[in-house]
């Protein structure tokens, strides 16, 4: 125990006198969270439609003011005929275009049913199918209320009365900001200790530290050590913001969720020493720390993308992610107050030995 404090002790000097390192651990995780939370929305909000009016009735005057008065949709330009639909697409003026033909208010009374068209920008597609299903809610809303208003006591209909758990309100805070801690804490650990055997490597440092009675175990503990601190700082900074800055609520219990995060760092610093100990400059280290956590975690961890639609090879590859396994606990702490994972918990337990492990084996007593 002696020994692995005095290598946490030269690892902490280390660390203070760079001021550079210590910059990245504190305030780069701070400014991705900024940058993250406030960049990332799923939110559908002020939707820009056109609106070509073809029958300047009162109906579809009512039809108008029932689809924007929500807030969701706004009238981004009303339009005089159709050939003014394709220049606003190309212009970005508006996402999507309400055509309401002539004789609609007619065809509410005389037809059975009365048609609008909605044409929508498909160049972006994820923007595209949000506002497809948004609209044709609000379009099946206002058919009800019509069909409701029209037949009166006598209509044999049915309302579907939606209600969302753990996320009434559908804030993407809640749902990316936990998220932020497991890619920024995957990211941000495993590249600073991806650093810490690559720099004595490259100093010259490491003939002094294999001339001390220490072993391979101890090394990678010691130095383990001073990040783990700095995780767990980190990931309560973070914790912190998104309380603050965006009311994620915390439905379960700290006490979990610090146990779970601490199993995560142990993976993500480890990751970074296994690492470190199989490349021999920094700047390799550190590159190849990047490429192993962050693209990985961002697209197939399930962080903003969800792994069931995704190939199943993909899918496969996810499993391996050891974000993909924190995602659903943290979630499901803070969203749902569930407090037990025993398969999440397991994996990540497995992935935290094995990696440590590895980590202890490849790290040579002796230079080549």
């Amino acid at each position: 125990m002696r020994r692995i404090r005095a290598v946490a002790r030269k690892e902490i000097r280390h660390i203070l006198r760079d001021p550079r390192s210590l910059g990245v651990a504190v305030f780069m995780p701070l400014m991705m969270v900024l940058i993250f939370g406030y960049a990332i929305n799923l939110e559908l909000k002020d939707l820009p439609v056109g609106i070509l009016d073809l029958d300047r009735s009162r109906a579809s005057r009512d039809l108008i003011r029932e689809m924007t008065s929500s807030g969701f949709i706004v009238e981004a330009a009303r339009l005089n005929d159709r050939t003014e639909i394709d220049p606003g697409f190309r212009r970005r003026r508006f996402s999507a275009a309400l055509i309401i033909p002539r004789g609609y208010e007619e065809a509410l009374t005389t037809e059975p049913m009365a048609q609008v068209q909605m044409l929508i920008d498909g160049a972006d597609g994820a923007t595209a199918a949000s506002v497809s299903n948004y609209l044709n809610a609000v379009i099946n809303r206002i058919s009800y209320q019509l069909v409701a208003a029209k037949l009166g006591s006598r209509a044999g209909l049915f309302q579907l009365r939606l209600r969302v758990w753990f996320n009434p309100e559908l804030q993407s805070g809640n749902f990316i900001v936990p998220g932020l801690v497991a890619l920024v804490l995957m990211m941000i650990c495993s590249l600073l200790t991806s650093i810490a055997v690559a720099r004595e490597k490259e100093t010259g440092t490491m003939e002094q530290i294999l001339t001390t009675p220490v072993v391979a175990r101890e090394v990678i503990i010691g130095k383990l050590l001073p990040y783990l601190v700095l995780g767990a700082i980190d990931a309560s900074l973070i914790l912190i913001m998104g309380k603050i800055l965006f009311q994620v609520p915390m439905e379960g219990s700290w006490l979990a969720l610090a146990g779970y995060s601490l199993l995560y760092l142990i993976i993500a610093l480890a990751l970074g020493l296994l690492v470190s100990t199989a490349v021999q400059t920094q700047q390799v280290a550190m590159m190849l720390a990047m490429i192993l956590t962050l693209l990985p975690t961002l697209l197939l961890s399930g962080f903003i993308f969800s792994q069931s639609s995704m190939p199943l090879i993909l899918q496969w590859i996810g499993r391996l992610i050891p974000a993909t396994y924190y995602l659903r606990v943290i979630r499901g702490v803070m969203l749902v107050g569930r407090s037990w994972f025993p398969l999440e918990g397991g994996v990540m337990l497995a992935m935290a030995v094995g990696l440590m492990g590895l980590a202890v084996r490849r790290f040579k007593v002796r230079l080549e």
